[in-house]
């Protein structure tokens, strides 16, 4: 049973940090990408969100109670990253405000709702019988992965908001942490918008 659990569990971070997922990574990449490395509370607040709705939904697909047709949940995780990214270059300075760290998490655990219909796509095709195991080991494989992705990502951001304060002109307007998170948030959007258009199912 130990090494049954400790294989859903790698598999669950490979799933979640292979570029064959390149998609979930994108959609934590734009999920983090207002926030500082001292904002880590707060990630970790919406981080527990995502985790939490792709769970439910992933246990309710797994179990056969819920059943999502796959290229319509493979069209809305796109779609999900592309509401991400808009919603980061539309606010401004949110991730300090009492009112957005309220709604934040909820936003995450919406989109995680459709991220674990996607993740079920692919364990349904694993376990026959006993679903307990898989279930479980799954899910704390793909968290491991969320955080690792996140970590290495909080990494990069903190070199780039160095790199940009040090040829920040004076005067400047927008904060280093804000062209950062507009940065990549355009890049995630435009990406994730393309893989949108390609995967529409109607």
């Amino acid at each position: 049973m130990t090494s049954e659990l400790l294989t859903y569990i790698q598999l669950g971070f490979r799933h979640i940090t292979d570029l064959k997922g390149a998609d979930h990574i994108l959609f934590l990449l734009a999920l983090g990408a207002i926030y500082r490395p001292r904002d880590w509370r707060a990630v970790l607040w919406v981080a527990s969100a995502f985790t939490i709705g792709h769970s439910i939904t992933l246990a309710l697909a797994v179990n056969g109670i819920l059943l999502a047709p796959t290229p319509v949940i493979e069209f809305l995780i796109p779609v999900t990253i592309v509401a991400t990214g808009i919603e980061n270059v539309m606010a401004r300075e949110r991730a300090r405000g009492s009112w957005r760290s309220r709604y934040r998490p909820v936003f995450a655990g919406v989109f995680g709702l459709v991220h674990g219909a996607g993740f079920a796509n692919y364990l349904r095709s694993l376990f026959v019988e006993r679903v307990a195991v898989p279930l479980f080991g799954f899910n704390v494989g793909i968290e491991l992965g969320q955080l690792a992705v996140l970590v290495a990502a909080f990494a990069l951001f903190a070199g780039v908001d160095a790199a940009l304060a040090t040829w920040r002109r004076a005067g400047a307007v927008a904060s280093p942490v804000r062209l950062r998170a507009i940065a990549v948030s355009v890049l995630v959007t435009v990406v994730a918008a393309r893989w949108a258009a390609e995967r529409y199912p109607w």
